[in-house]
């Protein structure tokens, strides 16, 4: 099975910081209307897409938001203060181009020049309350005719196919999870499947509850994109996964522990059906199964992630294999059931 990268790419061009996922919902509806019995969303804005079936019943989903900020304070000087929605490393941030609000207003993220810091912020990471957004206004009222309080602010980056089988984009996580679930929706199964594409995700997990409460499933799977660590002189212990090594199989995270009988069954599946894998070996990250087992009288739960580097960032990094393998170990398991 090949990747669909015109997929991919609709799919990562569509911009959906957490509470704001609507046109990455609209994008993939057009994409699954076809492929289901019955498609809708609920009132959060989980958009669930169920293929009926006699067999157990299984839910698999992946988050459609990604994280940005929103506008906070408007300065005298006519630059914006922003608040962060979701996890972001206020490193990755300057000099950064965004985009804000419906009109798409573009903006430029800055903070003091380094030739006039003084020691001691040369030598510090600057926070998120040193940095500013710059849209060319001059003065708060003239920012205010541009963009409004609670205006999203995503990263303005397109992405973009390179090297061996690389891609380079924003919001990777988890766009490369929604691909998977889409892909899986073209397959048959006899379980009574449910691909639920969630909300909220990256502010706490809020769409994942909703929906678990709602499907009440048996066995759910969850799709991610997660932090690789494979960068630099990082100790080979600290690699969490590697990109280019297939997908990452987890029996542990920060919020959830694998359902141990599924953890065996997906890493037994893909070595008989030949497809690249590893096992995420580091206790990193959390991810909707924290949500998710412990509802609905508790299910069992598996997670299956690509490795992604520069996580959460304007110019985050997959391979194209890694999210064929995540897509094809997805879909051997549903056909067991």
């Amino acid at each position: 099975m090949a990747i669909d990268t015109q997929r991919l790419l609709k799919l990562l061009r569509r911009r959906g910081v957490s509470g704001c996922e609507g046109d990455v919902r609209a994008a993939i509806m057009d994409m699954v209307k076809p492929l289901c019995d019955e498609v809708y969303v609920d009132t959060i804005g989980n958009l669930f897409a169920h293929k009926r079936g006699a067999g157990k019943r299984v839910m698999a989903c992946a988050h459609m938001d990604e994280v940005g900020m929103m506008v906070s304070h408007f300065r005298d000087d006519g630059l914006l203060e922003y608040a962060t929605v979701g996890g972001i490393d206020p490193r990755v941030l300057v000099s950064k181009r965004v985009v804000i609000g419906e009109n798409r207003v573009p903006g430029v993220i800055g903070s003091k020049a380094i030739h006039l810091q003084s020691e001691t912020e040369y030598h510090s990471v600057l926070g998120h309350d040193k940095l500013r957004i710059d849209i060319g206004a001059t003065s708060a009222d003239e920012a205010k005719k541009l963009v409004k309080l609670g205006d999203y602010v995503t990263f303005d980056s397109e992405p973009e196919l390179f090297g061996d089988g690389r891609v380079c984009s924003r919001a990777l996580d988890d766009r490369v999870g929604c691909l998977a679930l889409i892909s899986a929706l073209e397959d048959s199964f006899d379980c009574d499947f449910t691909a639920v594409f969630t909300v909220q995700e990256e502010v706490g997990l809020r769409g994942a509850r909703v929906a678990a409460s709602r499907v009440q499933p048996e066995i759910a799977i969850v799709l991610e994109g997660t932090t690789s660590n494979d960068l630099g002189d990082v100790d080979e212990h600290l690699r969490v996964c590697e990109v280019g090594k297939g997908v990452a199989i987890s029996f542990m995270d920060r919020g959830s522990i694998a359902n141990v009988q599924l953890y065996r069954q997906m890493l037994e599946l893909a070595e008989r059906e030949g497809i690249p894998h590893q096992v995420k070996n580091v206790i990193a990250g959390g991810n909707d199964a924290g949500a998710i087992q412990t509802r609905a009288g508790a299910v069992a739960t598996c997670v299956l992630s690509v490795p992604c580097r520069n996580i959460h960032s304007p110019a985050s990094v997959a391979a194209l294999d890694d999210m064929d393998a995540q897509a094809r170990l997805l879909r051997a398991f549903l056909r067991t059931l």
